[in-house]
């Protein structure tokens, strides 16, 4: 990393080449982070930062600052949870992030791109960005990671992904996830700041893998809630869930992911979680698609974004591109944007020709 701007006192000179994170890191003394992003995983992942390193969580709205600074919560989000008293947050962005030595970005992934953008002539070279979301980009069908080096080329990218509910999660409830990235160094000292004595994180290398997880995951999760709504019990969610993973499989190993990673948190973990919990937004979008509500009153009624919903139609489009057969998805996409009902999706994936289960 390089520094632009003045430096901090007593800081070591910065190098004019890129030095790994932990090198760095250790001349430092410390690592400033910067989240992108006050909803509840956003909040969640910035109060367990502040518990490790210097960390600043950045709000839209200076109500959300106030309470964090002031009250150390953020009851727009994550009511009655109280956050690290190490914890500040600001509504400027330039402030956020123009010492960082990291950059999380925990924003919804269709803003993703703008405010990457924004904050870009305020981050300092090679400064990494860390991506918590979990969509595709409408439009180009880009993950997270590639639209972030588009924006910011040359800077590490890494994604934070895996069975990471934020309501257990921001309670100290044991959890687990993955940092991914192909850099060992600073894999090892991202894996350093976000882990605490009740959230472990393992590393991997398979951005591709992991990442696909994560959107796809949201997609299949909107189909288990939807059954669930139907009035169906564990044995459909469990169908799902399995079937939903060869799908998940298949479209990452045809964009180069490693299945190994698909069978791992990010995979097979995120998906349980994600599918079983009406915590999840995914998910309970999908349990009262099944109840018969409409998705237009479902989405009017919360200020949650249930991520599966838009980029299913974006996952469907990208597996064509690539001849992957996404049954479940095809079946969310036409229940979510083709006017379809939950209960004629069903029938739609039941009267499917059997195969066999070992064909991906």
């Amino acid at each position: 990393m390089t520094s632009r701007g003045s430096q901090r006192q007593g800081a070591p000179s910065q190098p004019t080449n890129p030095v790994p994170l932990v090198t760095y890191a250790r001349e430092m003394a410390e690592i400033r982070m910067a989240v992108i992003g006050a909803g509840s995983w956003g909040t969640t992942v910035a109060s367990l930062a502040a518990a490790n390193t210097p960390t600043v969580l950045w709000a839209r709205r200076e109500s959300v600052v106030e309470s964090i600074n002031t009250h150390h919560v953020n009851p727009d989000y994550i009511g009655g949870v109280a956050l690290s008293p190490q914890l500040r947050a600001t509504a400027s962005l330039s402030e956020a992030v123009s010492s960082a030595d990291v950059v999380v970005m925990a924003v919804p992934s269709q803003g993703f791109r703008q405010v990457l953008a924004d904050a870009k002539s305020h981050i300092r070279p090679w400064v990494p960005v860390v991506s918590l979301s979990k969509g595709l980009e409408a439009g180009s069908m880009l993950r997270m990671s590639q639209v972030a080096n588009e924006v910011m080329p040359g800077h590490p990218v890494a994604v934070l992904t895996g069975p990471n509910l934020a309501s257990e999660i921001s309670v100290g409830q044991p959890a687990a996830s993955v940092v991914a990235i192909d850099d060992a160094v600073i894999a090892t000292a991202l894996q350093e700041l976000f882990s605490t004595p009740t959230f472990r994180v393992y590393t991997n290398p398979d951005v591709v893998g992991c990442e696909i997880a994560g959107v796809v995951k949201n997609v299949i999760a909107i189909a288990a809630g939807m059954a669930k709504g139907m009035g169906f019990g564990d044995n459909t969610r469990a169908s799902l869930i399995t079937r939903g993973l060869a799908e998940m499989t298949r479209l990452a190993v045809a964009l180069g992911g490693d299945p190994v990673s698909l069978a791992g948190l990010a995979g097979m973990g995120d998906l349980i979680a994600t599918c079983s919990s009406q915590s999840s937004r995914n998910t309970s979008v999908g349990i009262r698609l099944g109840a018969g509500e409409a998705l237009a009153d479902i989405l009017g009624s919360t200020t949650m974004v249930a991520e599966g919903v838009r980029s299913s139609a974006i996952v469907l489009e990208l597996a064509q591109q690539y001849g992957v057969d996404m049954p479940i998805t095809e079946q969310v996409v036409a229940v979510c944007h083709n006017g379809l009902s939950a209960s004629e999706g069903l029938l739609a994936l039941m009267s499917r020709r059997s195969r066999p289960e070992a064909q991906l």
